[in-house]
């Protein structure tokens, strides 16, 4: 959104009672919304707890830090407001009492009519690179103009935009329900550490005795990796999928299938690199330590991964990602580095892992790859809604030029 424009200020969809009122006014935000300084809403005390009753919030991604049991100074007149971050100009929707973390936090009231919702759901198509660090609100984002309706034709639009966002919360939802079981299934299916037996045994194993603790190296071949040549061009964007640290953001969700970086054949037999075959699990030892995922096809990785290749008689390699999963809490604790945490290859030869038979094995991946094919199709769910939310609020609002820094 911009300063100024000349365009015609009318949006592609209208609802019917509005489509004969003409354009849109261009207003800045500071006319449609009051500020408040939060002074007399800071929490004092850090002893967060979920079992209080009231929410500490910033305009940040984390949005609620925790919750305290401070009963004086909570906002609760006037709400929804908007929590706006002075310094980075974040936002968030609030409709529910609340206690503020921060000083640099505004709280902001509609004004006359302004409907809070419609504002903030207009602040979220403002694009303001923060260039310095002030207090944005007073001196730049007040003065920042938006194509404004009338009220009746804000709320109507707001009312729209609120029942999507009441469908993308209750999806969101069951996706940290489901999430939620898998966690609990992770930590009962697998048995707790220094103990052989886990909480819950499918009914079919529950006679099979105490699982056996194998050292990792005798139950499937370990490999590494090695970075060719970056000076040598011809060693590089050759078709041959090569994990790196660059692909670390794909780590952790199962199946790794594309890589940022390819290398070539040449590139693999003028280095230490190997082709590791589909099926390979993969673990980062170095930034990222931790992070794991299955090959989903032939490829090579750096030297910052490890590599199994299961004996499929002993170690299903889905078995062997959950147990990985499982031990990413103490894979970052027992690495090591200043700048950036490294585990040696030392560790992960001695490494042991507490495993059943091969049956018991593939059932309890079977459960468990269940479970994640349900939550990435309800993660897809919420992505489609989200995205349904954006095409709808660039139909809703007339296209102007977007604000920059």
């Amino acid at each position: 959104m911009s300063k100024h424009n000349k365009q015609v200020l009318v949006p592609e969809r209208r609802f019917r009672e509005f489509r004969g009122n003409g354009t849109w006014e261009l207003k800045e935000l500071g006319d449609c919304l009051d500020y408040l300084q939060p002074t007399n809403y800071l929490v004092r005390s850090t002893a967060y707890d979920d079992k209080f009753s009231t929410p500490v919030l910033t305009a940040g991604k984390t949005f609620i830090l925790g919750y305290t049991d401070e009963t004086d100074g909570i906002f609760e007149q006037g709400l929804p407001v908007i929590i706006f971050d002075d310094f980075t100009t974040a936002s968030k929707y609030v409709d529910f009492p609340f206690k503020a973390k921060s000083s640099a936090m505004k709280i902001l009231l509609a004004r006359k009519n302004a409907n809070i919702k419609f504002v903030y759901e207009s602040m979220q198509m403002v694009r303001y690179e923060v260039g310095v660090h002030e207090r944005h609100w007073i001196s730049i984002f007040s003065k920042l103009r938006i194509p404004v309706p009338c009220l009746q034709e804000q709320k109507k639009i707001a009312d729209c935009l609120t029942s999507v966002d009441s469908l993308i919360k209750s999806q969101t939802q069951k996706l940290a329900a489901l999430k939620k079981h898998k966690k609990g299934l992770l930590q009962q299916l697998f048995p707790a550490e220094g103990e052989m037996l886990p909480k819950l045994r499918f009914p079919e194993f529950r006679q099979k005795g105490e699982w056996k603790s194998e050292k990792l190296d005798g139950l499937g071949k370990r490999g590494s990796g090695h970075t060719p040549n970056k000076q040598i061009s011809s060693y590089y964007n050759g078709g041959v999928k090569w994990v790196s640290l660059a692909d670390s953001n794909k780590l952790d969700n199962r199946y790794i299938s594309t890589t940022k970086i390819e290398i070539s054949k040449e590139g693999v037999e003028n280095s230490s690199a190997v082709l590791h075959p589909a099926g390979t699990v993969i673990l980062s030892r170095d930034a990222g330590v931790g992070k794991s995922a299955i090959l989903q096809s032939e490829m090579a990785v750096s030297q910052h991964f490890i590599a199994w290749t299961c004996n499929e008689t002993r170690l299903s390699n889905w078995f062997l990602y959950y147990v990985l999963q499982i031990l990413k809490p103490t894979f970052e604790r027992v690495a090591v580095g200043n700048t950036i945490k490294t585990i040696g290859m030392p560790y992960f030869k001695e490494l042991r892992i507490q495993v059943p038979s091969i049956g018991e094995q593939q059932r309890i991946a079977n459960c468990l790859t269940s479970i994640d094919e349900l939550i990435s199709s309800q993660a897809e769910k919420v992505d489609a809604l989200r995205a349904y939310k954006k095409g709808l609020m660039q139909q809703l609002f007339p296209a102007i030029d977007e604000v920059c820094a």
